[in-house]
C-alpha cells in the first residue's frame, strides 16, 4: 500500500459537533458565532454552508442574522479547518500575549457582569494601528481567569476617563444595544482655546471619514448632501472660562485668547466626533495633535513654563446607561486627572 510522501494517514477526520449555548454566548448572531468556534475556517465558507442548511439550530435551517438563545443547539458539520490558518491565529496570540504587561486600571464599578474603568491618556484600548497591545490585552494578563473580556465602547488613546468592559456576552450585547439607541449618556469635559458662545449648545453637522496618503485616518465636516457625511450630534454647555483679557497675550502660549471648559454630551459615537465639531468652530481642544492648534501645543508642552499640558484635554467625565441585569440606572464618574486639574488651576482657576 503507497503512502503519500508528507502524508499523515492517521489524522482523524471531522466529526458532526452539537454545542449548547450558554449565556454567555446567549445573544450572538449565528455567523459571529460560527467565526469564534470555526477559526481557522474562511469566512465565506462559513457563510456556504449556513446557506446550504448543513448548521442547524434546534434542528432547523438558520439565517446568518439568527439570534442565538441560551440553551439552544447548534449542530457543526464536518469541517476541516486550516492547520497553517490555525497556527497563524495562535502565533499572533501568543505574540500579543508576550508583549502585553499584565496591569489593572482604577476601577470605578465592578460586578459579575460588568468592569468601569478610569483609563489613562495615552494608552490604547486595544492592540492595532502600530500599538502591540491596549487596555483590553493587558486586562486579560492580569486577569487569566477570566472567561470573557470585551470592550464595549472605545476612547481615543489621547482622551482619558471611563471606559466599559462587560465580563459576559449577554451583558456585552445589552450595553452595545443601549448605546447603539442612543440610550447612554456619554459626557466629556474639554478645554478649548477661545471664548465660547454661551448660546452655541448643538452641533449637528455630518462627518466623513478618510484616510491620509500615510493611512492614518481623519475625520472631517461634510454638508448635509454629501452622500459620504454620517449625521452627527454633539451638545455643548459652557461650564467657565477666562477672557482674553485675563492674561496678557505676551504670557499666554494661545495668544491671549483665553479658555473655555465646555461639558460636552454626544449623542452619536461617531470616530473623533468632540475633536473635529468643537475644531470646526473655530475653537479646538487645547493639546489635540490632529485637529488643533499644533503652535499652541508645542507651547504648552514645553518644560519649565507656567502653562505645561503633555497631552489632549479631553476627558470621557460621566456616563449613564442602565445596568445589563437588573436594568436599574448606573451613574459613573471619573473626575479630572491630576495633570488636567493642575492644568486648569494655572488658566481657568475658577473652574476648579
Amino acid at each position: 500500500m503507497k503512502h503519500i510522501i508528507g502524508g499523515n494517514p492517521h489524522a482523524p477526520l471531522p466529526q458532526v459537533k452539537s454545542l449548547t449555548i450558554d449565556d454567555d454566548a446567549a445573544g450572538q448572531r449565528l455567523d459571529n458565532f460560527l467565526m469564534r468556534h470555526l477559526k481557522g475556517v474562511p469566512k465565506t465558507h462559513i457563510y456556504r454552508i449556513i446557506r446550504s442548511g448543513e448548521i442547524r439550530v434546534n434542528k432547523g435551517r438558520a439565517s446568518a442574522e439568527t439570534r442565538l438563545n441560551g440553551g439552544d443547539v447548534v449542530r457543526l458539520p464536518p469541517v476541516r479547518v486550516s492547520e497553517r490558518a490555525t497556527e497563524k491565529a495562535q502565533a499572533m496570540a501568543e505574540q500579543v500575549a508576550s508583549h502585553a504587561p499584565a496591569r489593572e486600571f482604577a476601577i470605578l464599578f465592578e460586578d459579575d457582569s460588568l468592569l468601569a474603568i478610569n483609563k489613562p491618556a495615552g494608552v490604547a484600548v486595544h492592540g492595532g494601528s502600530g500599538v502591540s497591545f491596549g487596555v483590553i490585552e493587558q486586562l486579560r494578563m492580569a486577569r487569566p481567569a477570566a472567561k470573557f473580556l470585551e470592550l464595549v465602547h472605545r476612547l481615543d488613546r489621547e482622551t482619558s476617563g471611563i471606559l466599559l468592559v462587560a465580563k459576559k456576552r449577554s451583558a456585552l450585547k445589552n450595553l452595545q444595544d443601549q448605546f447603539r439607541e442612543r440610550e447612554t449618556g456619554k459626557t466629556y469635559l474639554a478645554l478649548v482655546l477661545g471664548q465660547w458662545p454661551a448660546n452655541k449648545k448643538v452641533l449637528d453637522k455630518p462627518l466623513h471619514k478618510y484616510l491620509l496618503p500615510d493611512g492614518e485616518r481623519r475625520v472631517k465636516v461634510v454638508t448635509k448632501d454629501d452622500p459620504d457625511g454620517m449625521p452627527s450630534l454633539t451638545l455643548v454647555k459652557m461650564r467657565a472660562q477666562s477672557g482674553p483679557a485675563a492674561t496678557e497675550a505676551s504670557a499666554s502660549p494661545n495668544g491671549g485668547r483665553g479658555y473655555s471648559l465646555l461639558e460636552v454630551t454626544i449623542k452619536t459615537g461617531r470616530t473623533h466626533q468632540i475633536r473635529v465639531h468643537l475644531a470646526s468652530e473655530g475653537m479646538p481642544i487645547a493639546g489635540d495633535d490632529k485637529y488643533g492648534d499644533f503652535e499652541c501645543n508645542k507651547a504648552l508642552a514645553r518644560v519649565g513654563t507656567p502653562f505645561t499640558l503633555k497631552r489632549m484635554f479631553l476627558h470621557a467625565w460621566r456616563l449613564q446607561c442602565k445596568h445589563p441585569v437588573t436594568g436599574n440606572v448606573l451613574e459613573l464618574k471619573a473626575e479630572l486627572p491630576v495633570e488636567l486639574t493642575h492644568f486648569l488651576t494655572q488658566v481657568l482657576p475658577q473652574a476648579v
